[in-house]
């Protein structure tokens, strides 16, 4: 078993030595013949209960049983951290953990895959559900597929259903999902979201401040980038006189300001995952990654979980959606910083305000609805320490509260959304 960085596992003895003869130094070879490649699961553990980061080996094929019965459908899932799924029935086939859909090889095993679950299953899909990206490699195979009713899905809408189904839940809840990335309806990039949502369609109520995202993907590769546009927004020109600028070079800095300024290849983003990167940044934790995450993994594991300080932060509710802005949280960062407080007690402190955001901007949203129920999900709720947090701030707010714990809150857990927001949208009635 192994592969090479951002490519599939190698399952065969000649494809074995041909892809990784850079790499092994030796090959240990059977005459049983794999049949399908599948990935290690991986987990942790919160509130004594596994919590799912990666479904795949000991889980697939097991299917995830609904409490109501959905056509024969294939949802596509997204492009990091891929799995795609087929329904029949109560059961939804989840797949195993195919990986990041960003090359030919990555895209081949998801199409085997696709092709053998069909087979394994008996199902011969009535309709498809992709992503709204349309460069996701996905969405582009759903879209390629031939005399079969094709259904978008909204990113964010799929991670708060896929929570919904495996809770047993129907009608209307207040999902809050958090993540890095997702393509909104609006054309923008999603990722600090709250939503009034049920199985076939949502309400954007609430979002994280929009700031730019200087060079696009390269703001996920290197974080700084992050941290200069959040320092930008919060300060104007007089960022750049902040020693934590002062300290990079200030060619650099001065190609983003004018990028941000003159909204060159700055794309926005409400994404929470991002300003989880900045904070990282700032505090001189990570300001280049090596793997997708990185930056806010290694931030909550700087966090002292005894601190209990938190930064202010503003709902404006004049406007619809609500704008939840992290401004004076990221004021109070620098002011905590230039005092010589730590970055693990600033950490926490961050964390701490993210939680309480949550809970208030929810408190907002359920006295204009007179929603109870509260649905957690996306990348960022990997997060053990403001998953926990946020759960407890919830409840003590009187909020029902649901999380995943059979499919991943990341992007591995979204095919399981997509099918029954298809199956809502073609086979049933509102």
């Amino acid at each position: 078993s192994g592969n090479v960085s951002d490519e599939p596992i190698a399952y065969r003895n000649e494809e074995a030595r041909d892809r990784l003869s850079g790499i092994a130094d030796f090959f240990l070879l059977h005459d049983r013949d794999i049949h399908m490649r599948c990935d290690d699961s991986v987990v942790r553990v919160f509130q004594n209960r596994p919590y799912v980061m990666r479904r795949s080996r000991g889980y697939v094929p097991f299917p995830i049983k609904l409490s109501f019965d959905l056509e024969m459908i294939l949802a596509c899932g997204a492009e990091l951290k891929n799995t795609f799924a087929l329904s029949r029935g109560p059961y939804v086939f989840v797949s195993h953990h195919i990986g990041d859909l960003e090359n030919t090889e990555t895209l081949l095993s998801f199409e085997q895959g696709i092709e053998h679950f069909k087979a394994l299953f008996s199902i011969e899909p009535k309709a498809v559900a992709y992503d709204l990206h349309p460069e996701y490699l996905s969405t582009k195979y759903a879209l390629s597929l031939l005399g079969i009713p094709k259904v978008g899905v909204q990113h964010h809408h799929a991670h708060v259903v896929s929570a919904m189904a495996e809770n047993g839940l129907d009608g209307e809840v207040i999902g809050v999902a958090l993540d890095g990335t997702g393509f909104g309806s609006d054309g923008t990039i999603w990722g600090g979201e709250f939503l009034r949502a049920n199985l076939r369609d949502f309400k954007r109520v609430a979002h994280l401040r929009q700031v730019p995202m200087p060079g696009g993907s390269m703001a996920v590769k290197e974080p700084w980038r992050m941290a200069f546009a959040y320092l930008f927004e919060a300060f104007g020109d007089k960022a750049m006189e902040l020693d934590w600028i002062k300290r990079r070079d200030p060619r650099k800095c001065e190609i983003l300001r004018k990028m941000i300024k003159q909204k060159v290849n700055s794309p926005l983003t409400s994404s929470m995952g991002r300003l989880f990167d900045a904070v990282s940044s700032l505090l001189g934790i990570r300001d280049r990654v090596n793997y997708e995450g990185q930056a806010a993994v290694e931030l909550e594991m700087a966090a002292d979980s005894n601190v209990k300080e938190e930064y202010p932060f503003e709902i404006q509710a004049t406007e619809w959606p609500m704008i939840v802005d992290a401004t004076e949280m990221m004021k109070g960062i620098v002011q905590d910083s230039v005092r010589g407080l730590t970055p693990s007690f600033i950490s926490a402190k961050f964390h701490g305000t993210v939680a309480r955001l949550v809970v208030e901007t929810c408190r907002r949203i359920r006295s204009e609805s007179g929603l109870e129920r509260v649905v957690l999900s996306g990348g960022v709720f990997q997060n053990i320490l403001l998953l926990d947090w946020a759960l407890r701030g919830l409840r003590e707010a009187g909020f029902d509260v649901y999380t995943h714990h059979l499919v991943p809150t990341n992007d591995g857990g979204i095919s399981l959304g997509q099918a029954v927001i298809a199956h809502r949208r073609c086979f049933q009635c509102a």
